[in-house]
């Protein structure tokens, strides 16, 4: 609930986007349907898009603020410390989707970035609800968005 939400963002030391906060209320997590998201660039996964696999939740020990959720993640995997571990891929672990709190839109609210597994960082949308937003269900994706 949103006692458990408060308590994630006291322990990543951020202030969630309201959307996410929104998707955990309602679900908690999981396997989106849509999970294709195309780029202008190639990725670790293909020539034009990237794949998430789950949206990470928040309590328990895989949640986003759990002992295995963002922080061991970053740490675990060697990814740039700029914000929060948001969505897993098919790898688990070479690659992932982050919150980038150091792309801030003017409400404060973080963009979205793929890490590939050279730690690459690629921008992918200015909001996390533009990201969901742009999300597809399959591959043969249109050109890529921002």
């Amino acid at each position: 609930g949103a006692a458990a939400i408060l308590a994630a963002e006291e322990r990543l030391g951020v202030k969630l986007p309201a959307a996410y906060v929104a998707l955990l209320l309602q679900h908690n997590g999981g396997r989106p349907a849509r999970r294709f998201w195309a780029t202008s660039v190639r990725t670790s996964w293909a020539d034009d898009h990237i794949e998430v696999t789950r949206l990470l939740g928040d309590g328990g020990e895989e949640g986003v603020d759990g002992a295995f959720g963002s922080k061991y993640l970053v740490a675990e995997w060697g990814y740039p410390e700029l914000g929060v571990v948001i969505f897993d891929t098919p790898a688990a672990g070479p690659d992932c989707v982050m919150l980038d709190y150091r792309r801030c839109d003017a409400a404060g609210e973080p963009g979205v970035v793929y890490i590939d597994e050279d730690r690459t960082v690629v921008a992918l949308a200015a909001t996390f609800t533009l990201f969901v937003e742009g999300l597809v269900e399959k591959t043969g994706l249109p050109s890529a968005r921002r």
